[in-house]
């Protein structure tokens, strides 16, 4: 009938996942016979996971969790759920052509860089680790390849000088959500905008470990500021050592004016409260934000990495 409602699978485990689902279940024209997400056991392949039994709940959605995308059991699972359209938020697994022919009308992605620049992972970190003064989240139509299929949406925004990680994030969920409630409705009116990606712009990230996040003292205050804001929160954060215990570093702050003080790079040298002033390879960095693992007896005076 013409006035059936779109079948949308979700396949996702992140906190754009959840956004998807909650304009699934808010737009007309649309309904979810089917979740996706992965079972508990491999929760700790994102940093960002969210749990999103209660938005399948709320969209009336069958949930299951797989480990694999293009598994047979997979893609009997997700052909049973006749969808129209297949979305793939926040999973970071390639589809096969198996699995992207399941969708009568097609599969769609999305990937918080302004593709074709930063496809790949971590785009978020490579974000300000790269210092890019502008990001957009993007919408896209799943192909053969990593983050190249042609554009459904796009939204740009600014990133400011001291962004950090979560900032950041939020600014990509907030722009997801505007751009499904734009393209949500022109899906369901039959449309689907398409825009090739100009492979001239085209540029990789490549994945990062929680091991990236390592500190190394003889960098620059904003070098080191950088990896801080990069890795944080949502993310495992950025880390040093004193002695044998791991330090992990939420907030930092360039401390100005301070290019001559003379110091090894790694040494604290002024405490005020909670608040570390350490030594860089260029100027001082005062950890504002901190937290170190076991018990707390005195810090050694230089901080590994």
């Amino acid at each position: 009938m013409a006035n059936d409602p779109l079948r949308a699978v979700v396949v996702g485990a992140v906190g754009s996942t959840a956004v998807l689902m909650e304009e699934l279940a808010a737009a007309a024209g649309w309904c979810v016979p089917l979740a996706v997400t992965l079972p508990e056991e491999l929760f700790k392949r994102h940093s960002d996971l969210v749990d999103i039994r209660p938005h399948a709940t709320q969209a009336g959605a069958k949930l299951a969790t797989v480990a694999r995308t293009n598994d047979p059991e997979t893609l009997l699972l997700v052909r049973a759920a006749r969808p129209d359209y297949v979305f793939v938020v926040g999973w970071s697994q390639l589809c096969g052509q198996d699995f992207l022919a399941i969708g009568a009308k097609g599969s769609i992605g999305y990937h918080p860089a302004p593709l074709p620049r930063l496809r790949g992972r971590a785009a978020i970190p490579w974000t300000i680790l790269l210092d890019e003064p502008i990001s957009a989240s993007s919408l896209f139509w799943i192909g053969a390849g990593t983050d190249d299929g042609d554009i459904l949406a796009q939204q740009y925004f600014h990133v400011a000088r001291d962004e950090t990680a979560q900032g950041l994030y939020d600014k990509h969920m907030d722009a997801l959500r505007t751009m499904l409630r734009g393209v949500l409705p022109r899906l369901a009116a039959g449309e689907q905008p398409r825009t090739p990606q100009d492979e001239r712009y085209a540029t990789w990230a490549t994945r990062r470990t929680p091991a990236d996040g390592a500190i190394d003292w003889r960098r620059s205050a904003a070098s080191i500021d950088r990896l801080v804001r990069a890795v944080g929160r949502p993310y495992p954060g950025a880390f040093t050592r004193s002695g044998d215990r791991r330090i992990t570093v939420w907030a930092t702050r360039p401390v100005q004016g301070a290019e001559q003080h003379h110091a090894m790079p790694g040494q604290i040298v002024a405490r005020h409260g909670q608040v570390l002033t350490v030594q860089t390879g260029r100027g001082l960095l005062d950890l504002v934000e901190w937290e170190i693992e076991g018990r707390h007896p005195p810090l050694h005076a230089i901080l590994e990495g």
